[in-house]
């Protein structure tokens, strides 16, 4: 018996161990949500939760024992945290008085069967709306200035395959990957692939840039002060360096964040170049479908 009860303690001390090795210490900021009727409306950045339908429908759910989560905004949608007490304790069974308010939650974030659960260990109602993440697009928008002070924008290479590099010259990842481009835009340049540099240095950097370009012996543009809120549009978020392709109709098809991998990189630029190919061959093979026989001369 005594063997027994020492076992069970054991395995009773190791599940706990296990336990705490799997919770992770978060803080993160949300809205207060139910659980279930979130999932009312299909589309939560389109329709925002917290109306009284909500609050209704959150009631109802509380009086069914369903639990109440933290919705988590990102550029990507959202992310559903279930809560449970921890050191925080709500005002009643549950945190239904919290619904709909944005708060800041600390607590322990564990993951089980694909959902997240979060034991709220303290919990700070937030007096004003939370920001919103910078929504992220296909459609391949950027207007910056070169060197000079020219304005330049990506509208001017739509019909051209664009490979789009955000980079800064006080990034170290930046310098390994530049040959790799230097040598993408020389081999890939006869077939409408252009390599554009995007640095996150200023006007007021140019001699800095300038520097590095002769340093690198870069044969693309480059164009200065690009910025976090850039590369959050453009689905990259905010680390460098970052590249995105941009197909011929000024859509992005390819995001890479951290260093390019040359060999993947110019197999997906083989494939849109023979896309390409093969598109005008079949524009070419109708347009000669339409036009008259030259060939027959009247009697």
């Amino acid at each position: 018996m005594r063997n027994l009860t020492l076992f069970l303690l054991l395995v009773g001390a190791l599940s706990a161990t296990s336990f705490a090795q799997g919770a992770k210490q978060v803080k993160l900021k949300g809205q207060v949500v139910c659980s279930v009727c979130w999932f009312e409306a299909p589309d939560r950045k389109k329709t925002p939760y917290g109306d009284a339908a909500d609050v209704k429908c959150a009631l109802d759910c509380s009086e069914l024992g369903l639990p109440q989560a933290l919705a988590v905004e990102d550029e990507k949608g959202f992310t559903l945290y279930t809560l449970e007490p921890g050191a925080f304790k709500p005002k009643g069974k549950d945190f239904l008085d919290i619904v709909p308010r944005a708060v800041e939650v600390e607590g322990e974030l564990r993951t089980e069967k694909d959902k997240n659960f979060l034991k709220v260990n303290a919990l700070r109602v937030l007096d004003s709306p939370l920001p919103k993440p910078t929504p992220v697009s296909d459609d391949a928008v950027l207007a910056l200035k070169d060197l000079t002070g020219a304005a330049q924008s990506l509208a001017s290479y739509r019909g051209r395959v664009v490979v789009l590099n955000f980079w800064a010259t006080w990034c170290e990842p930046c310098k390994k990957e530049m040959p790799d481009l230097s040598a993408i835009q020389n081999d890939y340049a006869a077939f409408g692939v252009q390599v554009i540099g995007a640095a996150g240095d200023g006007a007021a950097d140019s001699a800095k840039v300038l520097k590095f370009i002769r340093e690198f012996k870069l044969n693309f543009p480059v164009w200065v002060g690009t910025t976090t809120d850039d590369m959050k549009r453009f689905g990259v978020g905010e680390v460098l360096p970052a590249t995105v392709i941009i197909d011929r109709n000024g859509k992005i098809v390819r995001r890479e964040i951290g260093i390019i991998k040359p060999a993947e990189l110019r197999e997906f630029l083989d494939a849109i170049v023979l896309s390409s190919v093969k598109e005008a061959e079949k524009v070419a093979k109708a347009e000669k479908k339409k036009a008259p026989n030259s060939s027959l001369v009247p009697a």
